[in-house]
């Protein structure tokens, strides 16, 4: 029989998604399953998106530009100018979600088996990324007792190498809900500057920031505006994961001519999903100020909550909807395999991300797990009431 590719192997499988058959063999089971493994929003996506899905009046779906339609990047480009990051629609490539966006930069700025430094725990799916486009992806441990803040600045300084390319930050991050400071981004900045890198800002859950903390773009950051490429999505912020928009954002006229290559080799972004994204841009400020109003509610309460059951430790994340919270257990993947396997409280129970998925260096985040508040509190009531039952039954509890 032929032999799998040597990429095949080495993509990783998802730490968010790969426990779904667990998941669904507990449902089959007639249990509730409370999902705080996935970050899909239970929040209503806005009318003005809606409407336009329903009151499309075309007679053929047609391929778009290989940037995204123009109507649709103008609107952007507005859209960015209008919270301070100066763009044209000449800067921005529309892609199918975000996740092609970071390919697509990948591709057109690192080489094979060069590197990209970025702090850990990380969005897991940088890994397959990476491994898509041939290059490494290189951790600087951030830790929990600090809240997941940016590592020292010596420690990332000591990662760089001749074969560094650049140096990835998603903020607010995913999965840590740390929102870097304007200080953090300007120290990135200075080295970025000095070693000339690019610096790859995935930005996709900028509008969820809490305590009057203000997010600040690394397309702000002057002296680097041709290092700095901005990775965007409408998923989160409008709660459309499935329609499949996303941007790469930049001022540096060759990345931008050089990723359209890529996109013209996978054609178009979707039609659809950019009519969408398109009517989005409308989206009335009362619809953010209610969602940010809404998960204020739910991240207070459940960070509260974890941290009344014995053992755990859950941060205060400012910014997404994430947190990773550190339990009593040997193995968060033994537990939560436990959890959709054997454990039931009520007749329900939870399903988490283990940590250890969001990290590159061996044995970090084993006692660690993400939880997305993306539920109504009555659901988030219910399942940290159930993991708490869990945890003084789990036979691995240390």
């Amino acid at each position: 029989m032929p032999s799998i590719s040597e990429k095949g192997r080495k993509m990783p499988p998802s730490p968010i998604r790969k426990l779904v058959p667990f998941s669904e063999e507990a449902k089959r089971k007639g249990r509730i399953v409370y999902h705080l493994n996935i970050g899909q929003p239970d929040i209503p996506t806005p009318d003005v998106a809606l409407n336009a899905i329903r009151n499309i009046d075309l007679k053929v779906i047609e391929y778009s530009h290989s940037a995204g339609n123009e109507s649709y990047r103008c609107k952007l480009a507005s859209y960015y100018q209008g919270i301070g990051i100066n763009v044209g629609s000449g800067d921005i490539i529309v892609t199918t979600g975000g996740s092609e966006a970071i390919l697509f930069a990948f591709m057109s700025c690192v080489n094979p088996d060069e590197e990209v430094i970025t702090s850990e725990p990380f969005y897991a799916n940088y890994n397959g990324f990476a491994v898509t486009a041939g290059i490494n992806i290189v951790p600087v441990t951030s830790h929990i007792e600090n809240d997941f803040a940016l590592p020292p600045i010596e420690e990332i300084e000591k990662r760089i190498t001749s074969r560094t390319r650049g140096i990835i930050i998603c903020n607010p991050n995913n999965p840590t809900g740390y929102l870097y400071s304007e200080k953090e981004l300007l120290l990135l900045k200075d080295i970025v500057k000095e070693h000339d890198l690019f610096l790859f800002s995935d930005e996709a859950y900028r509008e969820f920031c809490y305590d009057g903390a203000r997010h600040y773009s690394a397309m702000n950051l002057s002296g680097i505006e041709k290092n700095v490429i901005l990775v965007d999505s409408v998923s989160k912020r409008y709660s459309e994961c499935g329609v499949r928009i996303g941007a790469l954002i930049t001022r540096n006229r060759e990345v931008i001519s050089t990723a359209m290559k890529f996109a013209q080799a996978r054609l178009s972004p979707p039609a659809l999903g950019q009519i969408a994204g398109e009517a989005s841009v409308d989206t009335p400020h009362e619809y953010f100020a209610e969602v940010n109003r809404e998960y204020t509610a739910r991240r207070n309460y459940m960070v509260d909550a974890l941290n009344k059951i014995p053992g755990v430790y859950c941060p205060r994340p400012k910014g997404a909807f994430y947190t990773v919270a550190r339990l009593p257990v040997d193995d968060s993947e033994n537990f939560a395999r436990w959890l959709l396997e054997e454990f039931e409280y009520k007749n329900q129970t939870v399903m988490v991300a283990p940590a250890s998925g969001f990290y590159s260096t061996p044995g970090s985040g084993k006692n660690e797990v993400r939880i997305a508040y993306v539920l109504m509190i009555e659901d988030l009531k219910n399942a940290i009431e159930t993991l708490a039952e869990a945890l003084k039954a789990y036979p691995g509890k240390v």
